[in-house]
């Protein structure tokens, strides 16, 4: 992992704890629609930098599977906690249901697209 990916990830987690105001800061509209712009930088350079990458041999491509796995995993898990607890207050948040489908969906389609072309 290069140092380019690790400081876009920092940044990019350090502007998502941010907006999320842990610490109930007084934020201006004017910031935050400046930090919004600046997540939405950080995650496009962080998904092009990832998206670029290329796997020199056959153990670089099998830590990137991995890593991918680990990943998606996680990021389904917790979707699916989120979900869990928010039925619990009988509110789910539309954008968590839409975001567990759009990975789902992508997987299933991205898989089906390599199987047939690679």
């Amino acid at each position: 992992m290069k140092a380019t990916e690790i400081i876009l990830a920092l940044v990019l987690i350090v502007l998502a704890v941010v907006l999320f105001n842990p610490f109930n800061f007084f934020m201006s509209s004017m910031f935050v629609m400046t930090l919004i712009g600046l997540l939405i930088s950080a995650a496009a350079l962080f998904g092009g930098v990832i998206w670029r990458e290329h796997a020199g041999d056959e153990r670089e491509v099998m830590h990137r599977m991995h890593a991918g796995r680990i990943a998606f995993v996680t990021g389904t898990t917790l979707l699916v906690i989120g979900i869990a607890v928010q039925s619990l207050n009988h509110v789910v948040d539309l954008w968590l249901v839409v975001t567990l489908v759009s990975m789902v969906v992508v997987k299933i389609v991205g898989r089906m697209y390599a199987d047939t072309t690679l």
